[in-house]
C-alpha cells in the first residue's frame, strides 16, 4: 500500500520541524539520503511503513493525524480556547 505523492510536502514539513537534516533522517529510516531527497520531492512514493516509521522518528503523529483528515491545527487550537474557559468555568461551579 502507498500513500498518494500529495504527502511529500508533509515529509519535509515534520522533518524540518524536528531541525533534521536529510542525511539525519535516512539514517534512522535506513534508507539513503537520496531517497529521502525523492521521497520529500515526491519523485518517489512513500509506501505506508516507510511513512509511518517517518511520523514516529519526527514525533509528527498529531501532525500527521490531522492532516491526513484535513484539520487545521490553527483552527483547532483556537476552537478549544474558545470552549475551554466554558468548561472550566462551569467546572470551578460544580465544586
Amino acid at each position: 500500500m502507498q500513500i498518494s505523492q500529495e504527502y511529500h510536502k508533509m515529509l519535509k514539513f515534520f522533518r524540518k520541524k524536528e531541525k533534521m537534516t536529510q542525511e539525519e533522517i535516512a539514517d534512522k529510516l535506513n534508507v539513503t539520503q537520496s531517497c529521502v531527497s525523492k521521497l520529500e520531492s515526491g519523485r518517489k512514493l512513500i509506501d505506508i511503513q516507510t511513512f509511518m516509521n517517518w511520523v514516529r522518528v519526527t514525533n509528527s503523529e498529531v501532525h500527521a493525524a490531522s492532516m491526513m483528515f484535513g484539520m487545521d491545527l490553527t483552527n483547532v487550537a483556537m476552537q478549544v480556547l474558545q470552549t475551554a474557559p466554558m468548561y472550566i468555568g462551569g467546572f470551578g461551579l460544580w465544586i
